[in-house]
């Protein structure tokens, strides 16, 4: 790592949202280190390595940018590498361990995935593209759109591998904000 007077340098690759300074508080850097932000992607593996070479951290937003043992090992000022989530696949994590590169992850949240999911799911059961594009070209609704109170929530392949297992699919019950499991009762089963 650099002496007290030489100043930490990191890259955070690929914020082609422009959002990773403010979605931390990297203030409590300003004495030790300057953030350099990229939000562009490169691909090429020798545009990344001359684009990182005076970088001592390099910040990922997950696994667009590879961090491969032929990037890692013409990297000699690396120091460490820290990506969102849990864990990224594009890391190789052995070829970091034997240069001495620290590989840290951030925490994540999974509830903007699963409100996207289920955007998209209702989005589709009304037909909301079809029906957003007539009303912007002076058009009405155009179809009614199918009721989700009730609908089965299923998964590919989930029926197979409860029959597999000798147990019913279980039904659930949409109910406006929540999906519940419906008893057999109920469900029918």
């Amino acid at each position: 790592m650099p002496s007290k007077q030489e100043r930490f340098r990191i890259a955070v690759l690929d914020d082609y949202q422009n959002v990773a300074l403010s979605l931390a508080d990297w203030s409590v850097l300003d004495e030790r280190a300057t953030v350099t932000v990229f939000n562009d992607h490169l691909s090429d593996s020798d545009a990344i390595v001359e684009r990182l070479q005076p970088f001592d951290i390099v910040c990922m937003m997950r696994e667009r940018t590879p961090m491969t043992r032929t990037i890692i090992e013409r990297l000699p000022k690396l120091r460490m590498i820290a990506s969102t989530g849990s864990r990224n696949a594009s890391i190789d994590l052995r070829a970091a361990e034997e240069r001495g590169v620290h590989v840290i992850h951030t925490g994540y949240t999974s509830a903007p995935t699963i409100e996207l999911t289920w955007a998209l799911i209702l989005a589709s059961a009304r037909n909301l593209l079809a029906e957003n594009a007539s009303l912007r070209h002076g058009g009405w609704q155009q179809a009614v759109g199918d009721d989700m109170t009730g609908a089965d929530a299923r998964c590919p392949g989930s029926r197979q591998r409860r029959r597999r297992r000798g147990a019913d699919r279980q039904r659930l019950r949409y109910e406006g904000d929540r999906l519940e499991p419906e008893s057999h009762d109920r469900a029918g089963g």
